[in-house]
């Protein structure tokens, strides 16, 4: 009797973890929708500001933004996006890993020297890197509970204002970038310096669309380069947001599965065991009424 106690006891634990995990799926699916929804609006402006920039500085005979200044990247900072909860699969630990993979092939002399710091935005990053000894800047794990432009630009405009004092030469962004609610691909992007569009690109682009331009080219540019750096950071950060939500509901769906699949087992061997025990039951009277009989 105390291994089916046992077994009624893991069923029981077995089902209250499934009501959680179909809960949070559920949960997960309905922030998903949300953040789907968020990102996939982002994505035509993002990319038409891109190639209006690329169309007005094809046709502007040099660019002195100090935003564009391709300098020895001597001193980094590297933005990592990751979440403030776990149980979203391996959606943490790839970020990690790929940020860990690009700082210890790409910029591992900057590293070893201490001029190499970490911007985390979520608290799964912002902690592992900070137990490891890394130089983390300040700590926006809150940024997530209030995801809007405005509060993601106040650290592209932090780091927008270093990078111009120089005390950064190179910034890139490591985040999970949203496909669907089952694919998330790992990418690094460089935010800056802004990175020059492809000459025959540039080329093509520019003989597309004849712009009526007021004030100036210069002025233009002067005012599109720093919008386009702010709208990268925030679509990073808004395929991240998506890319957890499809990760968590992805998991807790396959939890839920495996929960399921693992109650068949349990209530399988819960049967078999009660079965056995009933059958020994009725030996054991039966032995005994014969015994009393032959007596």
């Amino acid at each position: 009797m105390a291994n089916l106690k046992e077994v009624r006891n893991r069923i029981s634990s077995v089902t209250s973890t499934q009501q959680i995990t179909k809960a949070m799926k559920m949960v997960a699916a309905a922030k998903l929708k949300r953040a789907t929804n968020a990102i996939v609006q982002l994505r035509p402006y993002a990319n038409k500001l891109r190639d209006i920039l690329a169309q007005v500085s094809a046709s502007v005979e040099g660019n002195d933004s100090p935003y564009t200044q391709d300098r020895i990247p001597t001193k980094v900072l590297v933005i990592v996006l990751t979440s403030n909860r776990g149980l979203a699969g391996a959606f943490n630990a790839n970020a990690i890993k790929m940020a860990n993979n690009l700082i210890f092939s790409k910029y591992a002399e900057q590293h070893a020297r201490g001029n190499l710091r970490i911007i985390a935005i979520g608290k799964r990053g912002h902690d592992f890197f900070q137990k490891r000894g890394f130089q983390v800047i300040g700590n926006y794990n809150d940024l997530y509970n209030d995801l809007n432009f405005l509060n993601v630009s106040q650290v592209t405009s932090y780091v927008m204002d270093e990078f111009k004092a120089g005390n950064i030469d190179r910034v890139e962004i490591v985040y999970n970038e949203f496909r669907n609610a089952a694919v998330q691909i790992m990418s690094a992007e460089q935010l800056l310096p802004l990175l020059p569009p492809e000459s025959s690109q540039a080329e093509n682009a520019a003989n597309e669309v004849d712009y009526i331009i007021e004030p100036s080219k210069e002025k233009i540019i002067e005012e599109l380069i720093p919008k386009a750096i702010k709208t990268q950071l925030f679509k990073a950060v808004l395929d991240s947001n998506a890319s957890e939500h499809g990760a968590r509901m992805t998991a807790m769906d396959k939890a839920t599965e495996n929960a399921g699949d693992l109650l068949k087992s349990l209530k399988l061997s819960y049967n078999q065991a009660r079965q056995a025990a009933i059958t020994t039951e009725l030996t054991e009277i039966v032995s005994g009424a014969a015994a009393l009989s032959n007596g």
